[in-house]
């Protein structure tokens, strides 16, 4: 995994830990450990762990998500890298033709005064042109960057979406008084993780 598809994961991931982190469902009809009682023996806590990273990794739609997303960065970089060399060239042309246009003037190679400004016009012209393509450059690489937010945010979303719709039919008996992301946790426990279960029945639904 490159640089860029870290950053992109590493985006996702931000974005869906929130999920899991404030999701919750209380039952207020649910029993209640006595006298202080955390937990009663042999009894899980109505807790339950899902795994952000091995969402991101093997649900389908959140692949598909940083595919789309690293297509969108690569289409984009080559584009304006395209341009941006193009421009350079032009660039380099224009100066050429300034330093040979004031080895002219200071040889008074030019047969006449309105030559020599006429020449001067048509470098001037050129500046113009020039500063335009790289005032459309800049502009292309601020719609391209605002696009491929846009395009993040929706994935995103979409992707919040889909987690939390399944997570909420999951709970819908409120079995489950909290549902965490195990990033927040300092150990793992047995017999709390959801993941398998949740990845299972997301790329069932998504491929239905």
């Amino acid at each position: 995994m490159n640089k860029t598809q870290i950053i992109l994961f590493n985006v996702l991931a931000a974005a869906v830990v929130a999920l899991f982190v404030l999701f919750f469902t209380y039952d207020p009809h649910a029993q209640k450990p006595a006298n202080g009682e955390v937990e009663a023996q042999g009894e899980l806590l109505p807790i339950a762990v899902v795994n952000t990273d091995s969402i991101l990794k093997h649900y389908t739609l959140a692949v598909e998500a940083q595919d789309k997303l690293m297509s969108q960065y690569e289409e984009s970089t080559v584009k304006l890298d395209t341009k941006a060399k193009a421009l350079q060239k032009e660039a380099e042309t224009f100066q050429r033709d300034v330093l040979d246009f004031q080895r002219k003037l200071e040889a008074n190679a030019f047969l006449s005064r309105e030559r020599a400004e006429s020449e001067q016009a048509k470098l001037q012209k050129k500046e113009q042109q020039l500063m335009a393509k790289q005032q459309d450059l800049e502009n292309l690489r601020q719609k391209l960057s605002n696009d491929f937010m846009t395009q993040q945010a929706e994935l995103t979303q979409q992707l919040q979406d889909s987690v939390m719709a399944y997570l909420r039919e999951y709970n819908a008996d409120g079995h489950a008084h909290l549902i965490l992301n195990d990033a927040v946790l300092m150990n793992k426990v047995a017999g709390y993780d959801i993941t398998d279960e949740v990845i299972e029945a997301l790329n069932s639904r998504y491929t239905k």
